[in-house]
């Protein structure tokens, strides 16, 4: 079986290809290609491989745009962090989705899966790629928006925030909305985690367990010696001290730069 990497940072790229190459090594790796463009390239000079492992946030663009230069039959693995929304769509369509740091049983799913469907010869279904459309036009994968307004509660009333208003999300002993004008609320009904698949992540990212940050609250970032980054805010929140942890650093500079 053939396949190709799109992934732009050189140390995922050759983890991934170590752990499928551990896992099976009927794979054969044809080539780690850096960015959509190279991507694109390769793709059209190149017989498809059986299956393409995909991150979606690239150097120079999201991997999505891809399949609107290019027609896609290969089944493909992404491998990124995004929306759990979209992980069930993902599956239960005949490909797979892959959250980083990748985990060897999950890959290894993945990769059962993947047999079957290129035994079967089965091709990236019409789904699939109506639902990629969805993606990249701002929806979850069930065909709504993203949540708007997160009722909190507030002197024993419901108050209406909007999530234009969040500068982050910090869960603490539970998780409170600090609001750019300084206010702070508890929102205590969810997870931090369902609250994360409820976002837009072109506007929000999950920088550590505990916080979810806006990029408009972000005044600046430094790097640390630690590999972690170091995260200034913007007033009235510039004496908070938000750290991306080390595993999240990677897509946190793809998020950013974009």
């Amino acid at each position: 079986m053939k396949a190709i990497i799109i992934e732009d940072e050189a140390i995922i790229a050759n983890v991934l290809k170590n752990k499928i190459q551990k896992l099976d090594d009927s794979i054969d790796i044809l080539d780690i290609l850096t960015s959509k463009e190279e991507a694109l390239f390769w793709l059209k000079n190149n017989e498809q491989p059986d299956v393409l492992f995909m991150d979606i946030q690239l150097s120079d663009g999201v991997s999505f745009d891809i399949f609107d230069e290019h027609e896609i039959t290969s089944p493909v693995i992404f491998t990124t962090a995004y929306d759990e929304y979209a992980i069930r769509a993902f599956k239960v369509n005949g490909i797979d989705y892959l959250l980083k740091p990748i985990q060897d049983d999950e890959l290894e799913k993945a990769l059962f899966k993947l047999k079957s469907m290129v035994e079967k010869k089965e091709s990236l279904p019409d789904s699939v790629l109506h639902f990629i459309q969805n993606l990249t036009s701002g929806h979850t994968s069930l065909g709504t928006k993203y949540k708007e307004i997160f009722l909190v509660d507030f002197r024993n009333q419901k108050l209406p925030v909007q999530v234009t208003d969040i500068a982050f999300i910090h869960k603490e002993a539970i998780n409170s909305l600090y609001l750019f004008s300084g206010e702070k609320y508890h929102l205590d009904t969810i997870t931090l985690d369902e609250v994360e698949t409820q976002l837009d992540p072109q506007k929000f990212f999950r920088v550590n367990r505990q916080t979810i940050i806006q990029l408009n609250a972000i005044h600046s970032i430094k790097s640390q010696e630690n590999a972690t980054i170091d995260l200034k805010l913007k007033k009235p929140h510039d004496k908070m001290e938000i750290t991306v942890s080390r595993s999240r650093c990677p897509d946190f500079r793809k998020w950013m730069n974009r």
